[in-house]
């Protein structure tokens, strides 16, 4: 059958196991404490990307603003243009007005002196 250990063996074999088993204990809480840190890591990054994804949709939504506003003051400024043009071709209107009947008096002075001397 089987042979009997000694007294002495078998102390040696539980502090060895119980070594064994405190050095497997205390890899196990490293071990614990490496997975939490991966889990925090992962939730961080989790949340940065969340982050990122909001930051990207807000600044899709100001580009979309930005080109409205733009397109917005565009076309005010062709309005103000066309206002612009608009009062400086009044100018130009009322100055060819001027023109006109200075012109127009001129010509019938020029017109009245002849049948004057031609004494109609």
């Amino acid at each position: 059958m089987d042979e009997m250990i000694s007294r002495a063996e078998h102390e040696e074999f539980v502090r060895r196991m119980t070594s064994e088993n405190k050095r497997l204990e205390d890899e196990n809480d490293r071990q614990n404490k490496r997975l939490t840190a991966l889990e925090d890591n992962a939730k961080k990054v989790t949340d940065l990307t969340v982050s990122i994804r909001e930051l990207a949709i807000n600044v899709q939504s100001m580009a979309a603003e930005l080109k409205r506003q733009g397109d917005r003051m565009e076309q005010q400024a062709k309005r103000t243009g066309e206002r612009l043009e608009k009062l400086e071709s009044r100018d130009g209107e009322m100055w060819r007005k001027v023109v006109g009947y200075i012109a127009t008096a001129v010509l019938g002075i020029v017109i009245g002196f002849v049948f004057h001397q031609l004494g109609m």
